[in-house]
């Protein structure tokens, strides 16, 4: 048997689509799965379990060898969850005789609904995202599946990891911040990501390392922190790949990050963390079973009601003093579970 799974979406979406991959490979055993991902996820693949093989959409014409293949692939089953063009002309290219998406394709593109077979009476705006792409399993009789997600780290990233912190000199625990965002609404103002480095500093032993992309604006994002901090950091901005930022994740103390990609790997890692959430709804993104605390909004304590509406709000109503409340909680919990 062979599985075609069309995840061309962001690396946030790729991780929350490990738990269906597990299911499929629970339930099918000897089937050969094979993951089609969109470029920016590629340095993630090596650390995507249970899928024998992996394309990449890259949005240009070498895409063409990608529709040749799987047009030749011989597909039994196609699970889309991207639900674009894109995605359904590779989905109609793959003639599986099943092939599966939302029901809202056929309500929404009723063109593009010509690619598949089976619709599912699911929509992603009324589930966390992991139930979404699991529930899109369900004409394949995938059922009873967890809902963790899950990345394998291979070797070489916890070498980088490791030399990396070594050139810092980060040979202690360490506490991340990942203050950057490709989405300017995203991030949380300087002076106060430089208060909590200060309260870190001052109160716990921890070394601190801040972490984002390599844009300029935030790179000015990271020197305007830097300004307003009295504490001593260590900027891996910009220096790491996937792989590497993942296993630094998993060997930290604690990450407190926005709503990015970074919180999705430290789920995957079983790292604790706090997340600052605005702009997006973390009913559909929260991290579920690992330590986590989430902030949203003006309340200083941590969100514990989840609905599948919520107003957008700015990041600059969180407050300091929630963050430094939250990071507490969970350093806590950690010092006593070292010295259990």
């Amino acid at each position: 048997m062979k599985i075609l799974l069309l995840q061309l979406k962001r690396i946030g979406d790729l991780i929350l689509t490990t738990p269906a991959v597990a299911a499929l490979r629970e339930t099918f055993p000897e089937a050969q799965i094979t993951l089609v991902a969109s470029n920016e996820c590629a340095d993630l693949l090596p650390a995507i379990a249970n899928v024998e093989k992996f394309f990449i959409a890259r949005r240009n014409p070498r895409d063409l060898a990608l529709f040749i293949s799987i047009a030749l692939g011989t597909f039994d089953y196609c699970i889309d969850f991207t639900r674009n063009d894109r995605s359904a002309l590779l989905a109609l290219l793959s003639g599986a005789r099943r092939r599966v998406v939302s029901y809202r394709v056929r309500e929404q593109a009723k063109t593009r609904a010509r690619a598949y077979t089976d619709f599912v009476g699911i929509r992603m705006r009324d589930m966390h995202t992991i139930d979404y792409h699991l529930a899109l399993l369900e004409p394949l009789g995938a059922h009873n599946a967890s809902t963790a997600p899950r990345l394998d780290l291979p070797k070489v990233a916890y070498e980088k990891a490791n030399a990396l912190r070594h050139h810092c000199g980060m040979d202690t625990e360490y506490v991340l911040l990942h203050v950057g965002s490709a989405r300017r609404e995203k991030l949380w103002e300087p002076t106060r990501w430089a208060e909590v480095i200060d309260h870190l500093g001052q109160n716990h032993g921890a070394e601190i390392a801040l972490t984002s992309g390599a844009s300029p604006e935030e790179q000015a994002h990271i020197a305007a922190i830097q300004r307003h901090t009295h504490e001593q950091i260590v900027d891996l901005s910009g220096k790491t790949d996937l792989l590497t930022l993942a296993a630094l994740i998993s060997q930290a103390r604690l990450l407190v990050t926005v709503d990015s990609a970074p919180m999705h790997l430290a789920a995957a890692t079983g790292t604790s963390q706090v997340i600052l959430f605005g702009p997006t709804n973390p009913f559909h993104w929260r991290p579920r079973g690992t330590p986590a605390v989430i902030l949203q909004g003006k309340s200083g304590a941590p969100v514990t009601e989840f609905l599948p509406v919520r107003p957008r709000v700015a990041m600059s109503e969180i407050s300091t003093q929630a963050v430094i409340g939250a990071m507490e909680s969970l350093l806590s919990v950690h010092a006593a579970v070292q010295h259990s």
